[in-house]
């Protein structure tokens, strides 16, 4: 081998290096004796929802995506995918998300919550099942407080080495898209000190986790994004949030786009739902996070 050839080798490894993303394994609650995942995790392209997914996550985890420290301004953002708790969209509600966050001076991490145990498929499994609450509860229901438990503890990881990421202690926030908003929602009416978030972003999701629950006393501003045609019918859950988090005097912002559907996350789809994040962006700037 010459030597040209041998820088080049030596210069694409420290590529790699440099791109390379952090991944961090979260302590959490621990799994259920009777709870058992009989597939490892796997991450394939879903032909059913034409997008790359990860299933079958019995360990919680996080990939850290961290912006140039030129324009670092000391916020966090933990993103959880959605996925009906039976996998993640990694890319377009997890990855995408967090380039663009760091790309506005954002330290993200992409949140690999627990999921219930699936086959070959988990995204054909959720189509069959969703039609069933009953049918889906018993699917994944056990594995909902496990998701919700992980979103706190990712949280507490971020605000617990918050100086190694040059990240402010006050300035972490939760983003979760549909099932993702879920855990989202489990974080925000349910949390220590150590694991409130300083600000929540249910995207096309059910914030509250029932409809008798108060807003909580040290409620957190809210960004709520959904559209008015989601198949779920979350617009009508992201309305009622916004009245509950309005009637209390708590800081929360509405966005309900008039098509968009459902899980388009930061997708290109030529409709007004794609400018979601700039808006969202704007939301941060006027609270002050994203100044340096």
């Amino acid at each position: 081998m010459n030597n040209l050839k041998i820088i080049t080798l030596l210069l694409l490894g420290f590529t790699f290096k440099a791109t390379a993303q952090k991944v961090i394994d979260l302590q959490s609650t621990p799994n259920p004796p009777d709870l058992k995942w009989d597939r490892p995790e796997r991450q394939y392209f879903s032909q059913i929802w034409q997008t790359e997914v990860v299933s079958n996550v019995s360990k919680p985890s996080m990939t850290v995506h961290l912006p140039d420290p030129a324009i670092a301004n000391g916020t966090a953002l933990v993103i959880a995918p959605g996925g009906g708790y039976l996998a993640h969209s990694i890319n377009s509600e997890g990855i995408w998300v967090a380039e663009w966050a760091a790309k506005q001076g954002i330290a993200a991490f992409v949140l690999k919550y627990r999921l219930a145990p699936s086959g070959e498929d988990a995204t054909a499994e959720f189509m069959q099942a969703v039609g069933d609450r009953d049918a889906f509860m018993k699917k994944v229901g056990q594995v909902i407080p496990l998701a919700v438990a992980d979103g706190r503890a990712a949280i507490e990881y971020v605000r617990s080495h918050a100086a190694e990421y040059g990240v402010k202690p006050d300035q972490i926030g939760i983003m979760g898209f549909s099932a993702g908003g879920g855990v989202v929602g489990g974080v925000v009416y349910d949390h220590t000190p150590a694991s409130r978030p300083d600000f929540a972003v249910p995207v096309y999701s059910a914030l509250q986790r029932d409809d008798g629950q108060p807003v909580p006393e040290d409620a957190m501003p809210l960004f709520v994004v959904c559209s008015a045609d989601d198949v779920f019918g979350f617009q009508n859950q992201s309305a009622d949030i916004f009245k509950k988090w309005n009637a209390a005097g708590k800081p929360v912002e509405l966005h309900i786009y008039e098509k968009g559907g459902h899980g388009y996350g930061a997708k290109k789809q030529g409709l007004p739902s794609d400018k979601w994040l700039d808006a969202f962006g704007l939301w941060l700037d006027s609270h002050g996070w994203l100044k340096k």
